[in-house]
């Protein structure tokens, strides 16, 4: 997905460096401990990740009673689940599902920075800060969709959200034909963080 995007090539070593300095600082002054870094970044590898989306898009799979409590009031449905404490926090407070179905694809994208349904989905991949992204897949979705892979009928209307510090988006991916055998596991392994993001459709594998 990255590639479809140019920037340079140096990027995230220069970002990185720039958030070690800034960390450096932050301890030196006080403000923060290392534990307290630690604790965050663990927290967000083992707590708020696709995970629990693949959790949310399966449960929306095969309760359509779930699905529409998920698409009427995302938090409030999302709380009948067994997730881990944190969803209904600052980011969760604010998540909205919308759905795939037939003739209708939507696509998430933040046009102003970078808001993204961290409790749902985890950290949002690196393209999705990009600029060339963010505004490409505002105003050309289906030629975006069409260069990463997503080729819809000419016919399927494409619904782009636009994310923010009160909206923060997620889809609800297609199921796939053929899957009314699949276990709950075999479900999960089709979702993946770019189909609840739109740019990729379930059971689909790069």
């Amino acid at each position: 997905m990255s590639g479809q995007f140019a920037y340079p090539e140096d990027r995230e070593q220069s970002s990185a460096a720039k958030v070690a300095a800034l960390e450096s600082l932050l301890i030196e002054k006080g403000v923060i401990t290392p534990e307290t870094v630690d604790k965050v970044l663990a927290y967000f590898e083992s707590e708020m990740t696709p995970l629990n989306g693949k959790k949310i898009v399966v449960r929306a799979w095969t309760d359509a009673g779930f699905l529409a409590r998920l698409l009427a009031d995302t938090p409030a449905a999302i709380a009948e689940l067994d997730l881990p404490e944190g969803m209904a926090g600052a980011e969760g407070e604010h998540l909205r599902a919308v759905a795939n179905a037939p003739g209708v694809h939507n696509l998430i994208i933040c046009s102003l920075c970078s808001c993204f349904p961290w409790p749902v989905l985890g950290l949002p991949p690196y393209w999705y800060k990009d600029p060339v992204f963010r505004a490409r897949a505002a105003r050309e979705p289906r030629k975006v969709l069409a260069e990463v892979g997503v080729h819809l009928p000419k016919d399927t209307e494409i619904k782009v959200w636009d994310s923010s510090g009160t909206a923060r988006w997620f889809v609800i991916p297609e199921r796939p034909a053929a899957t009314e055998d699949f276990t709950e596991a075999q479900l999960m392994d089709l979702v993946t963080t770019e189909s609840m993001m739109g740019v990729a459709l379930a059971g689909a594998r790069s």
